[in-house]
């Protein structure tokens, strides 16, 4: 927001962002994607500058690895367009 010169003050006069909505992305609630979509207009970058996922602690990773490798695997792409 600072880079770009943005207050949390305009995102809710200016932009329609809802205080609500600026309490909840303080406090790293839940919101939705096009709420995501709509922060990345106003500020003209990529979900990636704005989302970081952290995975829960003791989340298996490892399963997460391994269906990623089978769905990549030449295999499983015979019929992918």
């Amino acid at each position: 927001m600072k880079e770009r010169g943005i207050s949390q003050y305009d995102l809710y006069e200016h932009y329609e962002i809802t205080r609500s909505l600026l309490d909840r992305l303080r406090k790293n609630k839940n919101i939705e994607i096009f709420t995501i979509d709509r922060l990345c207009s106003i500020f003209h970058c990529n979900i990636e500058d704005i989302v970081e996922h952290i995975p829960d602690p003791g989340e298996n990773t490892e399963n997460t690895d391994e269906l990623e490798k089978k769905s990549t695997s030449p295999e499983n792409n015979k019929n992918s367009l």
